[in-house]
């Protein structure tokens, strides 16, 4: 999820913009760690210890040059009884730092969560779901054990009778090599009134898988995370990538993201009128099918361009495709609501006048006609 930098317009949409130095920031935040490094400890740090501390390294002019994620265990914070707070920061070759010191707040980004005990001290969800993330660990750790030394056995061999170890031991690797390995399966023979007895699974045993599966499920309901992500529960039955995904987020990713975004604002000295951005368009794809019809909507209902939505898919701009389109027989609500206030609204008579067509000009005389009227008119004269 890339950041970005986005700063609001005078219609209030915000846009992205840039700045050279976040943008520096945002790709290569310090000389060990790219983009994609940093983010997946600053995460790691945060899930595990319930804190992550950031330190800012500036240069001689006071700028941000590079952002250092610091060990959790060697960073103490402190409270003056002025209320100030100071973090005490043990030496570490990460941060460049020889010796122990001690370091105002506005120079330590510290993202915490479950403050459980202190505001400034946040606690891992570990704490919530240890004991049941022990009782898994506990319980792969016999299995291994249990299978490392050759696992229950199917079965065992009665003899009537007391016999001597040697005798005892023959029987074992006799029925070993004869009846086990490539062997199992086979017809067994035994003879001086020995007998098989097949061992079966108890209900204790038949659990394991059960208990497994439940400890896995206490373990990321502590995260917020959907079981069936890490292959413990069933996936959700309806067929929609988006819908899903969408729930991972608002359920797990959200309040990590939106943290990590507001703090950066912080570090920055942001002003209200810009914002850092976390791109969480690639987690919340959909499949191409409703990608295609969601954009066709958006371009049908005037919410989006045509080049609008060519960007969305990394396509070019198209001539003409900087424009909404709206089909011709949609009226705007005061178009309507001047219908509705006529003394007629369901009339389906135009109120437009009828608008008479001119009449069409008098035709020429022919020539006939032309003598015939001039006699007329010398008549007249003379009478």
């Amino acid at each position: 999820m890339p950041p970005g930098l986005k700063a609001k317009d005078s219609n209030g949409v915000w846009k992205e913009t840039q700045d050279s130095k976040i943008d520096t920031l945002f790709n290569k935040p310090n000389q060990f760690q790219n983009r994609i490094q940093f983010q997946e400890t600053w995460i790691n740090s945060k899930l595990c210890h319930g804190n992550t501390y950031v330190m800012k390294i500036r240069n001689n002019s006071g700028v941000i040059t590079e952002l250092r994620i610091l060990d959790p265990e060697k960073v103490v914070p402190l409270v003056a009884d002025d209320g100030s707070v100071f973090y005490q920061i043990n030496p570490d070759n990460i941060s460049g730092l020889p010796a122990q010191v001690t370091v105002p707040a506005r120079e330590i980004i510290h993202d915490r969560f479950n403050c459980l005990f202190h505001p400034l001290i946040g606690v891992s969800p570990i704490y919530a779901c240890g004991m049941a993330a022990m009782q898994g660990k506990h319980i792969l750790e016999s299995s291994a054990f249990f299978f490392k030394n050759g696992g229950k056995p199917s079965g065992v061999i009665t003899i009537p009778g007391a016999i001597d170890a040697e005798k005892a031991k023959e029987i074992k690797n006799n029925w070993d090599t004869g009846y086990t390995g490539d062997n199992a399966g086979k017809t067994g023979l035994l003879s001086g009134g020995a007998e098989y007895k097949p061992i079966t699974m108890s209900a204790v045993d038949a659990d394991t898988v059960e208990q497994q599966k439940l400890s896995a499920e206490m373990v990321c309901s502590a995260f917020h995370v959907p079981a069936y992500k890490v292959g413990v529960g069933d996936t959700p039955s309806y067929d929609n990538i988006e819908a899903l995904e969408q729930q991972y987020y608002s359920q797990c990713l959200q309040v990590l993201i939106e943290s990590i975004e507001l703090l950066l604002n912080e570090a920055f000295e942001l002003d209200v009128r810009k914002q850092v951005e976390l791109d969480i368009s690639s987690l919340l794809r959909m499949d191409s099918e409703r990608r295609m019809k969601t954009l066709g909507e958006g371009v049908k209902n005037t919410i989006l361009t045509p080049n609008e939505a060519r960007k969305k898919e990394n396509l070019p701009p198209v001539e003409g495709g900087d424009a909404l389109y709206l089909q011709q027989q949609n009226y705007s609500l005061p178009a309507l609501a001047r219908r509705d206030a006529s003394d007629n609204p369901f009339s389906t008579s135009s109120s437009q006048p009828t608008v008479q067509p001119d009449e069409p000009a008098s035709k020429a005389l022919s020539d006939s006609e032309v003598i015939a009227m001039k006699a007329m008119i010398r008549g007249m004269i003379a009478k």
